[in-house]
């Protein structure tokens, strides 16, 4: 059975990736306990210092819904969001077949 995977990249307005990154690590700690997570990783990369990266790994997009529905998720986004240099982009949505962290069928 696939499992549901989004990918992408959210800019924040300069200097303040690094504050941007804190606050998706503690969505990452709120989550690790969220039914049908299996991966909330949060990155950085060189070619854009006020870009973090957030890769996910859910059971299905309903798990990953529900999880929005969070009232301490929530508080985060509303934290996060004028942080960002605009609205965030569509990342991918990516069907995950399978590999390691991500417990097969």
């Amino acid at each position: 059975m696939s499992k549901y995977g989004l990918h992408g990249m959210l800019q924040a307005q300069p200097g303040q990736g690094d504050a941007l990154a804190q606050i998706l690590l503690e969505a990452a700690r709120l989550v690790s306990s969220a039914p049908g997570c299996h991966v909330y990783l949060i990155s950085t990369d060189e070619a854009h210092p006020d870009g973090v990266w957030v890769t996910e790994a859910w059971d299905s997009k309903e798990a990953h819904d529900e999880s929005l529905k969070d009232e301490a998720v929530r508080a985060l986004i509303g934290k996060a969001m004028p942080l960002l240099a605009g609205a965030p982009a569509k990342g991918q949505t990516l069907t995950i077949l399978g590999g390691l962290g991500v417990p097969s069928a």
